[in-house]
């Protein structure tokens, strides 16, 4: 197995995200962001992913899916850019790169820690300041869930309750936002102690959990 996490394990869930190149922006428009949800539909069609949750933001985008098969996010996620890729340039009439290289990816225990990441996926446009509330942005699961119009839905989970929309818009503790930050930049599990290295040794990712420093001095 090829040691990165975008060599997908299936039954595990993931955040996947990618921003535009050079951080540029990517949806526009209304119009943009309708055609990335219609890909993601088409992406489903030919590869069966389940989607607990998403958010489309100008320049980037954020995804919780579980493949259903080894390899099945790799496949999934390279259509959908390389499709919308190529609708973003028909329409504006541009070449080059879209997207800032392949998408980032690591694995979410099933618990509270996959609850913190949707959180943090749903509450972003209000972290940015772009809504006064979270269920104001309209691209995302929050606002699909609260209208009951989900049609990318497969498998939901039981993690909205009754206090969802409250917990959405109460910040992350600043603990929480470190260790996501930490799963982006590496592509490490975001979990317990105990799955986190499990699930970081069957992926092939020990390397991503040490931490960073000076190499030591070795001797002549």
């Amino acid at each position: 197995m090829a040691r990165t996490a975008r060599a997908s394990v299936g039954g595990l869930c993931y955040h996947a995200l990618n921003r535009g190149n050079r951080r540029e922006t990517v949806f526009h428009k209304a119009g943009d962001c309708d055609a990335f949800l219609d890909a993601m539909g088409d992406a489903s069609a030919r590869t069966s992913m389940d989607l607990f949750g998403y958010r489309g933001m100008p320049n980037h985008f954020h995804l919780i899916l579980r493949p259903q098969a080894d390899g099945d996010l790799s496949r999934w996620m390279q259509w959908l850019l390389t499709a919308h890729a190529r609708r973003y340039h028909r329409h504006y009439k541009t070449t080059g790169h879209v997207w800032q290289g392949r998408f980032k990816a690591f694995a979410v225990e099933v618990d509270e820690h996959l609850v913190t990441v949707l959180r943090y996926v749903e509450r972003n446009p209000l972290r940015a300041d772009l809504v006064v509330r979270a269920e104001d942005w309209r691209w995302s699961s929050l606002a699909a869930w609260l209208g009951g119009d989900g049609p990318l839905w497969r498998g939901e989970l039981p993690l909205r309750d009754t206090q969802w929309l409250g917990r959405v818009n109460e910040p992350l503790s600043a603990g929480d936002l470190k260790r996501l930050r930490h799963a982006v930049e590496r592509g490490a599990p975001f979990g317990g102690e105990l799955w986190t290295r499990a699930t970081a040794e069957r992926l092939g990712l020990e390397s991503c959990l040490r931490r960073r420093g000076r190499p030591k001095n070795r001797p002549e």
